[in-house]
């Protein structure tokens, strides 16, 4: 199969073509820097130049004759919001997005198939359980984010594409992101639920949101919203307790509110508030997790045993 890449150089895009290389599948990544993302793949795999996703349509060349796109270009969420950050982080998923479908729409052989990112952050915030046919939240930044960003991806439908938006959850990760801004603090001792800890966190280790985009891209009946989230979401507390266990640090002390708004502002609601998403439309495909629990997924992430 013949797939192109965006944001091939983040964490997720980087253990995606590692995989796809490892199942023998021809790879193009789409970069703002052609030649840095050839030093980091090799010459097995072909970088085209797509120098500002914001502004210009992705390079036709680089998606003439693929069969799919996988599309995981964004500005990162987790980062304290300003009204400038709010706005990079808007573009970089709706403009970004517009670009592509420019693209592609320009490209002759078009590909026949679209696996979009998109985030769990679409769903209204609150404890009951969420499936792919949850409501939104109007009016919250992220999920009007998402709304917006989905709404450019559907275009493709009209290309003749099959459509996939990936609503990924809190990504456990060996490289970084959630998991990497938690563990100095939970090292130290100092780690402990936010805000009493009753609310949900939907996560998925990174084996399984790489795994679950693979599935999508090879399963035919796989289209429209699907979540990325492991089988069962669990609190914020019973995540610092699973974490201090295999860490073998305490995880008593609780973080107050306040302290998370000063550090992330109005992105700390998304961690006070949290989302109990299930993702139904996997398990009724067939998809089989490789991380579903969430103590081996974490010893996995951290390398204290799998």
């Amino acid at each position: 199969m013949k797939v192109a890449v965006t944001g091939a150089t983040g964490t997720i895009g980087s253990r995606l073509v590692e995989e796809l290389r490892g199942r023998g599948d021809e790879v193009t990544v789409l970069s703002r820097d052609a030649e840095r993302a050839r030093q980091t793949f090799g010459a097995d795999v072909e970088a085209v130049t797509w120098a500002d996703p914001k502004s210009q349509p992705a390079p036709a060349e680089g998606l003439s004759g693929r069969d799919t796109v996988v599309h995981l270009l964004g500005e990162p969420i987790a980062q304290r919001w300003s009204d400038e950050v709010k706005r990079e982080i808007r573009d970089s998923r709706v403009l970004g997005t517009e670009n592509l479908m420019r693209g592609i729409a320009a490209a002759e052989a078009r590909p026949k198939v679209l696996i979009s990112q998109s985030a769990e952050g679409i769903y209204r915030r609150g404890t009951e359980p969420v499936d792919e046919s949850g409501p939104t939240d109007p009016g919250a930044f992220l999920s009007d984010l998402v709304v917006a960003w989905e709404g450019e991806a559907a275009k493709a439908i009209e290309l003749g594409l099959r459509v996939v938006y990936a609503r990924t959850g809190v990504v456990l990760s060996p490289e970084g992101g959630a998991l990497g801004t938690m563990l100095p603090f939970f090292k130290a001792g100092l780690g402990g639920p936010v805000a009493g800890g009753r609310q949900y966190v939907s996560w998925i280790h990174l084996d399984d949101n790489v795994g679950a985009l693979l599935f999508c891209l090879d399963t035919e009946a796989a289209e429209g919203p699907v979540n990325l989230t492991a089988p069962r979401p669990v609190t914020n507390r019973e995540l610092s307790k699973t974490l201090g266990r295999v860490l073998g640090r305490p995880a008593v002390l609780p973080v107050p509110a306040f302290g998370l708004k000063v550090l992330y502002g109005e992105m700390a609601q998304l961690v006070l508030t949290g989302v109990n998403v299930r993702p139904r439309r996997l398990e009724e495909l067939g998809y089989r997790f490789r991380r579903p629990e969430l103590e081996p997924a974490l010893r996995a992430a951290t390398g204290r045993g799998s």
